[in-house]
């Protein structure tokens, strides 16, 4: 079949985002015990670990070898930020809430490329971006009795996420995109570790293997992204990636029995619905978002 393909990445990216919503709801539930360092220490960690030993099983050499060490190295500590910001996040606040916040950065790429790269901005991508910040304000409520500030860190998440697309984007033709994830995750990995001792507490051998399992989601959420990636363009791609606000939701309802009213859902719609928009358009002149 000729959509094969297109089906197989779609299905592709719908299982990562589930899994990576799975490590965040791991994450959440280690951090009822351990501190937000040591959890997102054990993610880089582990997940680097993962992916080197995946890539030198199939002979790959120099994966671990860049054209381009200060754009890798801004592209890993963004991610450290990202990851330390969201999990901070959902320590007070739900899954559901912080994941649909983070969504808003395809919005944001938009403005920063226009900013940052001079790229031109359309009225219509003026609109996704009121869009999705208003969005935002639906879902924080800023000024109401139930402001919650952690719910800021998400959203500042979200920043740091458009930064390291727009970064993802400069080293995609300098770098193999499996150099690229390694160093998403060793930089983590080292920096968290001058880290995590001012707050280490020993797991017990179950919490090892949790902590363990979240670097490996992570690795397989990965991996097959970059699998779906090589199948068909990341503009094709970009509205399947809302599934992890699905996701989230779910695993937020049914796992910590959070309690999610009517903000989140028009805010979290506002904020998907601006992402599509921008699709809609960058489909239309095969312009690709990331």
């Amino acid at each position: 079949m000729k959509n094969r393909p297109a089906l197989f990445a779609i299905v592709l990216t719908i299982i990562a985002s589930v899994i990576l919503a799975g490590m965040d709801s791991l994450g959440k539930f280690l951090m009822r015990d351990f501190s937000t360092f040591q959890v997102t220490w054990a993610r880089f960690l582990f997940h680097s670990i993962i992916v080197s030993l995946l890539f030198y099983g199939q002979g790959l050499r120099h994966f671990a070898v860049t054209r381009a060490p200060k754009t890798q190295l801004l592209r890993g500590l963004c991610m450290v930020g990202i990851n330390t910001l969201l999990y901070m996040a959902i320590k007070t606040v739900s899954l559901a809430e912080a994941t649909a916040l983070m969504y808003l950065s395809p919005v944001l790429i938009t403005l920063f490329a226009g900013v940052f790269l001079g790229e031109r901005i359309l009225p219509r991508h003026l609109l996704a971006v009121a869009g999705g910040f208003v969005g935002v304000l639906v879902i924080i409520r800023p000024g109401f009795q139930t402001f919650e500030p952690a719910l800021l860190l998400a959203f500042f998440a979200s920043l740091l996420l458009a930064l390291y697309f727009l970064l993802t984007r400069k080293v995609a033709g300098v770098d193999d995109p499996r150099t690229s994830l390694f160093y998403t995750s060793i930089v983590g990995a080292v920096v968290l570790s001058f880290l995590v001792p001012l707050w280490w507490k020993t797991p017990d051998a179950l919490q090892w293997l949790l902590l363990i399992s979240m670097g490996a989601f992570g690795a397989i959420g990965h991996f097959l992204l970059i699998k779906a990636y090589t199948l068909i363009t990341a503009s094709e791609l970009s509205p399947w990636l809302n599934a992890q606000v699905v996701a989230a939701t779910l695993y937020s309802v049914f796992l910590f029995q959070d309690v999610l009213g009517w903000n989140f859902f028009v805010g979290s719609g506002l904020i998907v619905g601006a992402g599509l928009l921008l699709w809609l358009h960058n489909r239309r002149s095969q312009k690709p978002l990331i």
